[in-house]
């Protein structure tokens, strides 16, 4: 293994420890507000709400597959990979800051558009992701790898752990899985991002939270992205003699 590799093996343990620290305080209380207004909502709304992020999360998938470059250059080492990740996440990240910018800055019926917005900006950031480490996204399970890498990405705690398991068992865990549990996929999200994207519905301060916001949850995105990307690389790997 070169010098860069063992470098990004200490870099991914790090990360890993990182992934697995409690939340402060003020997320962990927000958790359990939101859990328990999650347990007031009746349960056909529930449903409701799952098939709709459901919708706009396959809508997606299709729209940034169909978007995605699929003969860039191959890039012969992990090193050129991560550079080119960081050079596509800079400029998916000042595409989200714009977009929150504006939509935090025209009130409630922007900052309700937002959502879809910025979805669509993370999924297409993830498949430019993926191709870039040389996986190909028109395979079902390619997709399925993406939507794990956005729930651990924004999730709580102990789903985090789950995730983390998942994608660093990959090979063996994707013929376990057909599918995402939609509903536990909607909430985790939404709960992620609600605290700090209600501020982005405040007159005034709107468009510098949503400025803000959506930088911070790109630049969190890209280091999941990254290293659960560096992860599959690894693995296969070839050994030395």
């Amino acid at each position: 293994m070169d010098e860069y590799n063992l470098t990004v093996v200490q870099e991914i343990d790090d990360w890993k420890r990182r992934m697995r620290r409690k939340s402060g305080i003020l997320n962990r209380l927000s958790k359990k507000a939101q859990t328990k207004v999650n347990n007031w909502i009746p349960e056909k709304a529930h449903q409701v709400m799952t098939e709709s992020i459901k919708n706009m999360v396959k809508a997606t998938l299709v729209g940034s597959n169909m978007t995605t470059k699929k003969n860039q250059l191959a890039f012969p080492s992990l090193a050129e990979m991560d550079e080119q990740l960081m050079k596509k996440l800079s400029t998916y990240r000042k595409t989200a800051i714009v977009e929150g910018a504006g939509t935090g800055a025209g009130g409630i019926l922007l900052g309700l558009a937002d959502f879809p917005l910025l979805l669509s900006i993370k999924m297409k950031f993830l498949f430019e992701a993926a191709t870039i480490y040389g996986f190909d996204t028109n395979e079902y399970e390619e997709r399925l790898f993406i939507l794990h890498v956005f729930q651990l990405a924004f999730s709580s705690d102990e789903k985090r752990k789950e995730m983390m398991e998942i994608i660093e068992n990959w090979d063996r865990r994707k013929t376990e899985l057909m599918d995402m549990d939609w509903q536990e996929f909607q909430q985790e999200y939404r709960d992620y991002i609600d605290f700090v994207k209600m501020l982005q519905l405040l007159p005034g301060i709107g468009a510098a939270v949503g400025a803000v916001a959506n930088n911070n949850l790109l630049e969190q995105l890209g280091e999941v992205a990254k290293n659960s990307y560096r992860i599959r690389k690894l693995k296969t790997a070839p050994k030395p003699d």
